[in-house]
């Protein structure tokens, strides 16, 4: 599966941005996805995940609140609404895919996920 993420840029602080996150040639089903950040310096942290039959989501305690993450009904395309948006949530975001082997009791491990997309690059001025 190739994943492709776009909707990265600069924004105030408390400010919004939309990222979005379409596969090549085919649809979600069958996948769990997840979104991930990396900061400077810092390692790759889980962000936001979701399967979507049924539909689970689940959030890092540092987004929850502020990020919702959602899907189109074709499932072509994942979305990161991202609102409040602070200093520290600058980073690049990378969206990815997994098969769904134990994906309730690890959707948070970035090295579970075998699919990934470009990063794009989240700057939040303060």
């Amino acid at each position: 599966v190739q994943l492709q993420a776009s909707g990265g840029g600069l924004v105030q602080a408390g400010g919004s941005l939309t990222l979005s996150c379409a596969p090549s040639g085919r649809t979600f089903s069958g996948y769990g996805m997840g979104w991930f950040r990396q900061a400077p310096g810092k390692q790759r942290e889980f962000v936001a995940a979701i399967i979507w039959e049924p539909t689970v989501i689940y959030y890092a305690d540092s987004v929850k609140g502020r990020f919702t993450i959602s899907r189109d009904n074709a499932k072509t395309t994942m979305y990161l609404q991202m609102n409040s948006l602070r200093s520290e949530d600058t980073a690049v975001y990378y969206c990815a895919a997994r098969y769904m082997k134990n994906f309730y009791s690890d959707y948070y491990v970035h090295g579970r996920y075998e699919f990934w997309s470009q990063g794009t690059l989240v700057t939040v001025s303060s």
